[in-house]
């Protein structure tokens, strides 16, 4: 289906405005303003402004340095080639390389003038801080991005309650018939919503983190975990007493997760269990040796993994409401 992003809709109209705004000036090669525009509108804020910034700076070098080639050597072609063997290693030493092309079209410019004047050097700036300024102005407004981190969070949550839940019933019943489908979704969706949090950061110019973002990034490190969980107890093929409690202790962190339910009241309930564990009977035969020590290995892992989440502060819903998120 055809759809038009905000993106490109700030650059069409951005473009538009720039070009209108400099030929209301009567400002010589007006349309070079609309060149600007498009390449400042970035898809972020902070993008969007060392863009900006970059081109500024690169054009005024190019203008300071047309005038001395232009002036002391000659208007020709080859001296618009040594001009950029000079020009193009000062932006890349300065670090504002992206200003290279709209300061090509500058220094064009003053080539075909022919002289530089007051009035040509006021011109050129004229279009650079229209169609630079048209750019940030488009890129003040960005769409709030919170309810699709939201949904990417609720998806995420939705889908470790799933491989819980399939890990709880295998642990119960060695038996299972799961096609192991939200692991390779989890995936993809954690990519994608780390993405899109660390580009809401860059939407805001004070904030240098983002709690969804490093929720995202908590996260992915308990879907590691659980990416080498499944395999330990895939290998368990012996029914125990200690698999029913740990089954048990998986269904209760699955289901009864809320906000007054902390993961460090999960730590000290696997803490009490592994306390219960050390006291049992030694195992009788190698299976149930085997089986043990895969379990024991199980709850290690799943330590890790409620130690991640209790480091985790949460996410504010406004102000004066913290939301903890639905899944420890």
């Amino acid at each position: 289906m055809f759809r038009i992003g905000y993106r490109t809709l700030k650059t069409g109209v951005g473009t538009a405005v720039a070009i209108s705004l400099a030929q209301w000036l009567q400002l010589d090669n007006f349309v070079s303003a609309g060149i600007l525009t498009i390449l400042c509108i970035q898809n972020t804020k902070k993008k969007s402004i060392n863009a900006s910034w970059s081109r500024f700076i690169a054009c005024v070098i190019a203008m300071v340095l047309s005038a001395g080639f232009f002036e002391f050597l000659a208007y020709q072609p080859a001296i618009i080639g040594l001009l950029l063997l000079v020009f193009i290693p000062i932006t890349v030493a300065l670090n504002i390389k992206e200003g290279i092309v709209t300061s090509s079209v500058i220094i064009l410019h003053i080539y075909s003038a022919g002289n530089v004047t007051a009035g040509v050097f006021q011109n050129e700036l004229g279009i650079i801080v229209i169609g630079i300024g048209i750019a940030l102005i488009m890129n003040l407004y960005m769409p709030s991005v919170e309810n699709k981190l939201i949904e990417y969070q609720e998806e995420i949550e939705k889908n470790f309650y799933k491989i819980f839940c399939e890990m709880t019933n295998y642990l119960k019943t060695n038996d299972s018939h799961w096609d192991g489908k939200e692991i390779t979704e989890t995936e993809e969706l954690l990519k994608k919503a780390k993405t899109l949090a660390f580009k809401d950061v860059e939407n805001h110019f004070l904030r240098h983190e983002n709690l969804y973002y490093l929720y995202f990034k908590m996260r992915e490190k308990q879907f590691e975990i659980l990416q080498r969980i499944l395999p330990i107890a895939a290998s368990i093929s012996l029914t125990i007493e200690q698999g029913n409690r740990i089954a048990e202790f998986l269904e209760e962190l699955s289901e009864h997760i809320h906000p007054g339910n902390t993961a460090l009241f999960y730590l000290k309930k696997l803490y009490d269990m592994k306390v219960e564990f050390e006291q049992m009977e030694l195992p009788k035969t190698r299976e149930e040796f085997e089986t043990r020590a895969a379990l024991y290995q199980f709850v290690q892992e799943m330590e890790q993994y409620l130690l991640l989440k209790s480091s985790f502060k949460g996410i504010k819903k406004n102000e004066n409401e913290e939301r903890e998120v639905n899944y420890t």
